[in-house]
């Protein structure tokens, strides 16, 4: 049920086996389910990243959903003096699946009163969060309030801003008991301790169970049986001021509660309606969400002051090898980024992918940055099939294609394409770490590697889960190579088939794959002999050879030593090629190469004749090393290489 990254440590008022300078750890818990929860839920913890002096260990219930998703992030985040801890939402559902619940949030919104149970028995406090809540301070001082409770008490509660539990907001309104006008659940302090010895889960079920006789179901989920229980024992309630939990919720009184914006601790966007609430002050709490929500994360991967970070070995291992470059060696920068650990959220959109029965689907991979933006569209119109895409983007830019995608009728109506957010970092596009993402993300049993520029033939999907049956894909090591073409202009009456294709060719409406600029990247395909062809052939391996293949998903992953621009395919090829791979053309496939501006990275390698001879310091390296790997099969590669890429230049 549990899993955790970075050291544990115990539940204590100082964390001494850190430092005696060290601020005391501090524990907190959220419910989240799903992809949109998990993307709220990054925009809190970066608000109480950004003013915290403290250690800090995150308690996640989730869904599998929000598992892989968290778990992926935070693990790529690397934040010092962090931990995170998961705790698996389906197998707490049976403590609440019986509460008829209206609340929106459906059955997670019940979770937060079975936490006594679900996290660890030894953890006597914890902080518990919705996720749609942004902090204005550090949480340390919320923390600091637990020392404020009396013996008794055992909870710590903002009273509710709105007059729903008072129950005059419309005719027949019935709300559920509640001590005046209640308290909002967005904001708990749970002195989990004192929980388990006054019998806490015994008492809320017993709660539920009275006031279900004669409400029913809840409207408010948790909140609602929070409120009674208090109702019947308001000894245990400790009310925490209102700052702590200003509510811009429908029928709201937040704006009572303050009199300065300054004076203001956490804000809670607890309406359906979230950022669209009314308030005058709405425009003020709407920056403060944005900065967070588009804030560079990696700046929060800060030591905290006098407070030694307990590193995971991945952070000791990554540090030693840091140590280990040469700072003076004229590619150090290349060899640094390859160590770069890039934050990643997985799946940053819906996502629903069921698979097929047939064991033959193919998923389209391929990676892109702001730039290409433009292609989405055009892509899913070509290929229903499933899509696992690998975006490198800033926070900043991830929130702009967030709304991208949401306004795109193509797009929002596509649910099976999985969107990976590597975020930025470094001065290199990290080209073949982006794809690797992509590729380990796909969900079916065959993928096809491709760029985001390329949109391939109508039919495409089809077509190559048919060939992946006649070609015994599941028992043969084989790379299909699907043609490529491309044209110079930007409107392009794309070819319904391979017959008007080749019209089109012939007429100089497009041409093989840049063969006026590096021919020998596609020459292999024997276009040619694709001409006439009616069944798939094989070719032979040949240097610069960089086709878009189709293969099985456990293929070999491409090499990230290479950024950037050049050779980035190349040696995924090679690697293919040295694994004994078939490279088999098909006939009846293709795929064409739509204009765009070149990108910065091509502009570097052109411009700079270091850029140009580190690439080759590092084929000449990648060589050697896929000779170590796999001894004469890969002998043909350490050959005098292929005259040198800068004929790109001319």
């Amino acid at each position: 049920m549990l899993t955790s990254f970075a050291a544990t440590e115990a539940d204590t008022d100082e964390v001494t086996d850190l430092s005696s300078l060290c601020p005391q750890l501090i524990h907190v818990a959220c419910v989240c389910a799903g992809h949109n929860a998990s993307r709220d839920v990054v925009t809190l913890v970066k608000s109480v990243l950004f003013h915290r002096r403290n250690p800090l260990h995150f308690h996640f219930i989730t869904d599998t959903v929000a598992n892989r998703i968290l778990s992926s992030l935070f693990q790529s985040w690397m934040v010092p003096s962090v931990q995170v801890s998961f705790y698996d939402a389906d197998e707490l559902k049976s403590e609440v699946s019986w509460i008829p619940n209206k609340h929106y949030s459906g059955i997670y919104g019940l979770m937060k009163l079975t936490l006594t149970k679900a996290l660890p028995s030894d953890l006597s406090k914890v902080i518990v969060l919705d996720t749609d809540i942004t902090f204005a301070t550090d949480i340390a001082e919320l923390w600091g309030i637990f020392r404020k409770f009396t013996d008794k008490q055992v909870i710590g509660l903002v009273e509710n801003q709105s007059d729903w539990y008072l129950g005059n907001l419309w005719k027949n309104h019935k709300p559920w008991p509640a001590l005046g006008r209640g308290f909002n659940t967005g904001v708990i302090l749970l002195y989990l301790e004192r929980l388990r010895r006054i019998g806490w889960e015994q008492m809320w079920r017993l709660t539920a169970e009275r006031e279900l006789m004669s409400m029913l179901s809840t409207s408010l989920a948790d909140q609602d049986i929070f409120n009674a229980f208090i109702k019947q024992n308001p000894v245990l309630v400790h009310q925490l001021p209102c700052f702590w939990n200003v509510q811009l919720s429908d029928h709201t009184r937040s704006e009572q509660c303050y009199t300065e914006v300054s004076d203001l601790k956490v804000i809670h966007w607890n309406s359906p309606k979230k950022l669209r609430v009314k308030n005058k002050h709405v425009e003020f709490f709407r920056n403060l969400y944005l900065t967070f929500l588009e804030y560079d994360g990696n700046l929060l991967r800060r030591e905290l002051f006098g407070c030694p970070s307990q590193a995971s070995p991945e952070t000791v291992q990554l540090q030693a090898a840091l140590e280990e470059l040469d700072e003076d060696d004229q590619c150090y920068d290349f060899r640094r980024e390859r160590l770069t650990v890039h934050r990643v959220h997985l799946y940053f959109l819906q996502y629903e992918y069921t698979p097929t029965e047939d064991d033959t689907d193919v998923t389209l991979v391929a990676q892109l940055s702001m730039d290409r933006l433009q292609m989405l569209e055009a892509i899913c119109k070509h290929w229903e099939g499933p899509i696992s895409l690998a975006l490198y983007m800033s926070d900043a830019e991830a929130q702009q294609f967030l709304r991208y995608a949401q306004a795109s009728e193509v797009l929002k109506n596509r649910k099976n394409v999985g969107y990976h957010i590597v975020y930025k970092e470094g001065q290199f596009y990290p080209v073949n770490l982006v794809r690797n993402v992509a590729l380990k993300n796909a969900n079916t049993p065959y993928v096809f590697l491709t760029d985001v520029d390329f949109l391939p033939m109508y039919g495409l999907y089809d077509y190559l889960r048919k060939t992946v049956v006649q070609l015994d894909m599941a028992h043969t090591k084989k790379a299909l190579v699907v043609p490529a073409f491309e044209t110079l202009r930007y409107r392009l009456s794309f070819p319904k088939s391979k017959a008007e294709l080749l019209s089109m060719l012939d007429m100089g409406t497009l041409y093989t794959f840049r063969y006026h600029v590096w021919p020998k990247g596609h020459a292999p395909t024997n276009y040619a002999k694709w001409r006439t062809a009616t069944t798939p052939y094989k070719v032979e391996w040949e240097p610069d050879f960089e086709p878009y293949v189709v293969v099985r998903r456990d293929c070999p992953e491409y090499d990230q030593r290479f950024v950037g621009f050049g050779w980035n395919k190349v040696s995924h090829i090679m690697e293919l090629d040295a694994q004994e791979y078939d490279l088999m053309v098909l006939p009846n496939a293709f795929m064409i190469h739509m204009p765009h501006a070149p990108s910065f990275d091509i502009s570097k390698f052109r411009s700079s004749s270091s850029y140009r001879n580190c690439l080759n310091t590092l084929k000449d390296e990648f060589h050697q090393d896929l000779s170590r790997k796999y001894g004469s099969a890969a002998l043909k590669y350490l050959t005098p290489a292929s005259p040198s890429a800068s004929k790109l230049l001319t």
